[in-house]
């Protein structure tokens, strides 16, 4: 049975939860077998206390935007049903669910997030592939050549979104985000591998001249006195 696997990100109205910081936007996107499947979790939420100007300026969700959403206490349960089991996907894992924790002691839940998941921290994965450099989520796109051109504030959903792309980037695999269309989790439904009819091609064989093949021979006895011998000489 394949890992089902939630990229997730949280907008919040500022650094500290401890300080009475809220979240006040929480993103996540599905992906099963490396593929997004379509299905996310995204709402807004109404908090406790003002946005920090400073916080509007990365987000650009403002206090009156806010004002008609619900509050964390109406969707931690729909929250916690969404990726309970899953193993998620976050950068900067600490914060994110730091501010989860504390959002549901606050609320009277004693559930926890790293309780009901296993968590991937993709922050602590880039500093172990590229030590010494820069390794925000921006710095990872323009390394990994993912546009991110449409990111002009951070957003849960859309951070969540590239985030997808950079994980499956960074650990190496696939690196297409193609919503998984008739796949199934026994693998039937999948496009069958199209095999290329190369009867027709007529492809030129070049043979090495009688110069090239001199060439050669020196450059492997040039070899076999710097080492234990040429292993090209013991290859058939």
């Amino acid at each position: 049975m394949s890992v089902r696997q939630i990229i997730l990100d949280t907008e919040t109205t500022g650094i500290d939860p401890e300080a009475g910081h809220n979240v006040i936007e929480i993103g996540c996107v599905e992906m099963i077998r490396r593929k997004l499947t379509g299905n996310t979790w995204h709402q807004y939420i109404k908090p406790d206390r003002e946005v920090e100007a400073e916080a509007i300026e990365v987000h650009g969700i403002t206090n009156e935007f806010l004002a008609d959403k619900p509050r964390f206490a109406e969707l931690a349960r729909e929250f916690l049903e969404f990726v309970r089991g899953a193993e998620l996907i976050i950068h900067n894992a600490a914060f994110d669910i730091g501010f989860l924790n504390t959002e549901l002691a606050r609320n009277g839940i004693n559930e926890r997030v790293d309780e009901i998941c296993t968590v991937i921290d993709t922050l602590m994965l880039a500093r172990k592939k590229h030590p010494g450099q820069r390794n925000s989520l921006d710095a990872l796109c323009r390394r990994y050549g993912i546009d991110n051109s449409h990111r002009e504030l951070h957003g849960a959903l859309l951070d969540s979104e590239i985030l997808a792309d950079v994980y499956l980037v960074l650990t190496g695999g696939q690196t297409s985000l193609q919503l998984g269309q008739g796949d199934s989790e026994d693998g039937e439904g999948e496009e069958p591998i199209r095999r290329i009819d190369t009867s027709a091609l007529m492809l030129p064989v070049v043979r090495a001249g009688t110069d090239e093949i001199a060439l050669h021979e020196a450059f492997l006895d040039l070899l076999d006195k710097k080492s234990d011998g040429a292993v090209w000489r013991n290859l058939n």
